[in-house]
């Protein structure tokens, strides 16, 4: 709801008319496939899509699929690559920059879009990432991530 939301808030802050769709309510749910879907969506002259699946991958297929520009806000237990966004923009703003910085990331990192979708973004920017979780919350591929682990919070606090 709330990423729903703000993408419709900020539509209409940029005066640009919004379409929900519901996959649930609509001919997906019926048997239709995803790609029928995108092509009818393609029909109706759409300028953008956002769109937030269940399944990863979903938004770059559809990108693949439509004629229009395709924003994903959220995919599976993939990626959520607009939170990561806010969240470099909202360091940025706070704290005058990102490169250099050291972020900790602190919680559940193996099920979380937003993380995985922000220790790439924080990369990117040449922030110093460390996950912070017992090893029960940390995806099992965390050492190839190229960031810091930690079980204790003391650990990361100045």
């Amino acid at each position: 709801t709330r990423t729903r939301l703000s993408f419709e808030t900020a539509a209409k802050r940029l005066s640009a008319d919004t379409v929900t769709f519901s996959a649930g309510s609509s001919s997906l749910s019926k048997g239709e496939s995803l790609r029928d879907t995108a092509q009818t969506v393609t029909a109706m002259g759409v300028d953008c899509v956002v769109v937030r699946h269940r399944s990863a991958g979903v938004a770059v297929q559809l990108s693949r699929w439509l004629e229009a520009a395709v924003i994903n806000a959220g995919d599976g237990c993939h990626e959520h690559p607009t939170q990561a966004l806010l969240d470099c923009y909202t360091i940025r703003q706070r704290l005058s920059g990102i490169e250099g910085r050291r972020v900790a990331i602190v919680g559940d990192i193996a099920h979380s879009r937003v993380a995985r979708s922000l220790v790439a973004a924080l990369q990117l920017l040449d922030a110093g990432v460390t996950l912070v979780a017992p090893a029960t919350l940390l995806p099992p591929a965390v050492d190839g991530w190229g960031v810091g682990v930690s079980s204790h919070i003391g650990d990361v606090l100045p």
